[in-house]
């Protein structure tokens, strides 16, 4: 007996008999198995964290899984992190060509259109394989402000208010949906996405291994935060974090 997917896994052109792409699943899986990520937007401004795990001589300052886009966009990811690298070079492109072109900040909405494209094309090429990797897409518009979106391996891409992507983010979605509130500041935005990160975790405590960027609406600038600001958002998440029940097995 063979089993269900015999066959149909082997290019990524072909449907199974129950209509699926075992490749692009494949892909999906990918973004399961990674590092957690996380998206959130407030009227202040939208939050991008992501937990990095680095060897022990690692240089802290060194961020591979955090993608400045544009002055007033960025990103982060989950799953296989250098296919991150040539969707961010064709989102720095549209950026500045936009600027060239019309004088003004591309819109966040294209820039995640431009990505979801890109994968759905190579989900439909014989002798490529899909984008192996997530990215939540986050910035300030000069109309619509915060804006928050993610672009999958399949090709599709949606708003979000917060949204979790990699290890555990089912668990971190459904913590999301219960503390997530749209009157949330800046601030208590980034101390939502650290307790994210504590939640799944294996290291409950420290903050080397986590990462943030702000994109503010006022300034509507990217920026990372340094390390003493992140610890001091992280204070206050880690006794909320440590009140969650732990992870089934």
């Amino acid at each position: 007996m063979f089993a269900p997917s015999a066959g149909y896994d082997r290019a990524i052109t072909i449907f199974s008999p129950d209509g699926r792409l075992y490749q692009v699943e494949y892909a999906l899986e990918t973004v399961r198995r990674g590092s957690l990520a996380v998206g959130i937007q407030t009227a202040e401004g939208v939050v991008l964290a992501v937990e990095e795990k680095g060897r022990k001589l690692q240089s802290g300052d060194s961020v591979i899984k955090m993608f400045q886009i544009d002055d007033h966009v960025g990103a982060v990811g989950a799953g296989y992190i250098p296919d991150a690298r040539i969707q961010v070079d064709s989102a720095r492109v549209l950026a500045q060509s936009n600027r060239l072109i019309y004088d003004e900040p591309v819109d966040v909405e294209a820039i995640a259109k431009r990505i979801a494209d890109m994968n759905q094309q190579y989900t439909q090429y014989a002798g490529v394989r899909p984008f192996g990797v997530s990215l939540i897409i986050a910035g300030v518009d000069e109309g619509s402000g915060p804006v928050v979106f993610l672009a999958d391996p399949t090709g599709t891409y949606s708003g979000f208010r917060a949204i979790a992507i990699g290890q555990g983010s089912d668990q971190v979605n459904d913590y999301l949906e219960k503390n997530y509130m749209t009157d949330l500041s800046l601030d208590a935005a980034v101390t939502l996405a650290i307790e994210c990160i504590y939640l799944v975790s294996e290291d409950k405590s420290g903050t080397a291994h986590i990462k943030v960027a702000v994109v503010e609406a006022e300034t509507k600038k990217w920026r990372r935060l340094v390390e003493q600001e992140i610890t001091k958002s992280a204070a206050g998440a880690k006794t909320k974090s440590e009140k969650q029940p732990p992870k089934s097995s």
